[in-house]
C-alpha cells in the first residue's frame, strides 16, 4: 500500500507539472504580443506622414523640431529629391490681418514624370506660432493638439494637395518664417527606405519693407517648391503620353483634311452641275421657265438681300480676328476640346452670297423669256 498525504488527499504531481508549463508558455506568447503590438505602434502612427501630434510634441529621434529638422524613421533618416514639396499662394510681403490662401502639394517625383512611385502623402507646416490658419471642413487637415498653431494632415491622402488660409497677425510682428514637411509614402505601413520626405522653409517680409514704387511683380503671391529639378521644371512626358498625342493630333488631321477634301469636292460637283446646265441651254437655244414680272420681282429681291447679307457677314468673319467653334466658348467648361469651324463658316457664308447671286441671274432670264401658251392661259 502507499503512503497517503496527512491531509487525506492524493498529489497529483504529474498534471500539475503540466499545467504550470502551459500557464508558463501562454504568458510568454501574451507578453510576446504586447511588445510586438507596442514596437508597431510607433511605426503605423508615423507611415502616413510627418506627425504633429506625437507624444514627444512633434520632436524627432534627435530630439529636434521635425518640421524644421525633418523625420528619422522615414528613408533611413535623410531627406530626398524624389519628395517633391511645393506651397503656392505666398506673398513677399504680408498685410496686417490680411488673409491669403495656400496651397499645398507633396508628391513622389517618379509618379510626378508618370512613373510608378508613391502615391499617398501628409504634411507638417508651422508659422511658429504667427498668425492663423483656417480651412474648409472637407480638407483632411487638423491642429496639431501637442504644437498649437501648426496644422498637419488629418488622414493619408491620394492626390496629395490641400487648400488652406493663412491670416497675417493684427500687428506688425516683423518677418514671418514658414517651415514645411512633406512626405510621400508607399503605404506599406512601415517607415522605411520607400518613404520620401524633403523639407521647405520661407520667410514673408513685414508691412512696409518693400517700397509702393517697386516692381508690381513682386507684390504678387509666389510659388515655392523643393524636390527634383528635372521634375518640377523639366518634366519628360512618358512614351504612352506622347503616343497619345501623336494619336490625338493625327486623328485631328485625318477629321480636317477629310472636312477639306468632302466640302470641296461637294461644291466642285455643284458648280460644275450649273456651268454644264449653262453650256447646254446655250448650245441648244434654251431658255428658263417663262416667269411673270409680278412673280419675279420678289424673288429677285429676295434673292439679292440674302446674297448681300450673306457677303457681309463673310466679309465681317475675315475681317475679325475671334475664331468660330463648335461647341461655343461660352457655354463649355475651360479645357474642353472643340472644334474651330472658323472657315467652314466663312466659306459658307460666300456660297451662300454665291448662289443668291445666281438665283437672281436665273429669275431675269426668267422674266425675259418668251412667254408660252401655256403661261398665257
Amino acid at each position: 500500500m502507499g503512503m497517503r498525504p496527512s491531509n487525506g488527499y492524493e498529489t497529483p504531481t504529474a498534471e500539475r507539472c503540466t499545467g504550470g508549463m502551459m500557464r508558463a508558455t501562454v504568458n510568454r506568447v501574451i507578453l510576446c504580443l504586447m511588445l510586438l503590438g507596442l514596437l508597431a505602434l510607433p511605426s503605423m502612427a508615423m507611415s502616413g506622414g510627418p506627425s504633429a501630434e506625437t507624444d514627444n510634441d512633434g520632436i524627432d529621434g534627435n530630439g529636434d523640431l521635425t518640421v524644421r529638422y525633418g523625420c528619422t524613421c522615414h528613408n533611413n533618416g535623410a531627406p530626398s529629391d524624389r519628395s517633391v514639396v511645393m506651397i503656392t499662394g505666398v506673398p513677399v510681403m504680408y498685410g496686417l490681418d490680411e488673409t491669403y490662401q495656400y496651397t499645398i502639394t507633396v508628391a513622389d517625383s517618379l509618379s510626378l514624370s508618370g512613373g510608378d512611385g508613391n502615391n499617398k502623402a501628409g504634411f507638417l507646416l508651422s508659422s511658429a506660432g504667427m498668425g492663423a490658419f483656417t480651412w474648409a471642413d472637407g480638407q483632411d487637415i487638423r491642429e496639431a493638439e501637442k504644437a498649437p498653431g501648426d496644422v498637419s494632415h488629418s488622414a493619408i491622402d491620394s492626390d496629395g494637395i490641400w487648400f488652406l488660409n493663412w491670416t497675417a497677425p493684427t500687428e506688425d510682428v516683423g518677418a514671418v518664417s514658414f517651415w514645411l514637411a512633406g512626405n510621400s509614402v508607399d503605404g506599406s505601413g512601415v517607415p522605411d527606405e520607400g518613404d520620401y520626405w524633403n523639407l521647405l522653409s520661407f520667410t514673408v517680409n513685414a508691412p512696409g519693407t518693400i517700397d509702393s514704387g517697386d516692381d508690381a511683380a513682386t507684390l504678387e503671391t509666389r510659388t515655392i517648391s523643393v524636390g527634383d529639378y528635372d521634375t518640377l521644371f523639366l518634366i519628360e512626358e512618358s512614351d504612352a503620353e506622347k503616343e497619345a498625342e501623336r494619336q490625338a493630333a493625327l486623328s485631328l488631321r485625318i477629321y480636317e483634311q477629310g472636312n477639306l477634301l468632302y466640302w470641296t469636292s461637294l461644291v466642285a460637283l455643284i458648280v460644275g452641275a450649273v456651268v454644264q446646265k449653262e453650256i447646254l441651254e446655250r448650245r441648244y437655244d434654251e431658255a428658263p421657265e417663262f416667269l411673270a414680272t409680278e412673280l419675279a420681282y420678289p424673288q429677285a429681291i429676295r434673292s439679292g438681300l440674302i446674297g448681300v447679307a450673306a457677303f457681309a457677314v463673310g466679309v465681317r468673319w475675315m475681317a475679325s480676328d475671334a475664331s468660330i467653334s463648335f461647341p461655343p466658348d461660352s457655354i463649355v467648361e475651360e479645357g474642353t476640346r472643340t472644334f474651330d469651324l472658323t472657315s467652314f463658316a466663312i466659306g459658307c457664308a460666300f456660297f451662300i452670297s454665291a448662289w443668291a447671286a445666281y438665283s437672281v441671274y436665273r429669275t431675269v432670264l426668267a422674266a425675259r423669256a418668251e412667254p408660252q401658251i401655256k403661261d398665257t392661259l
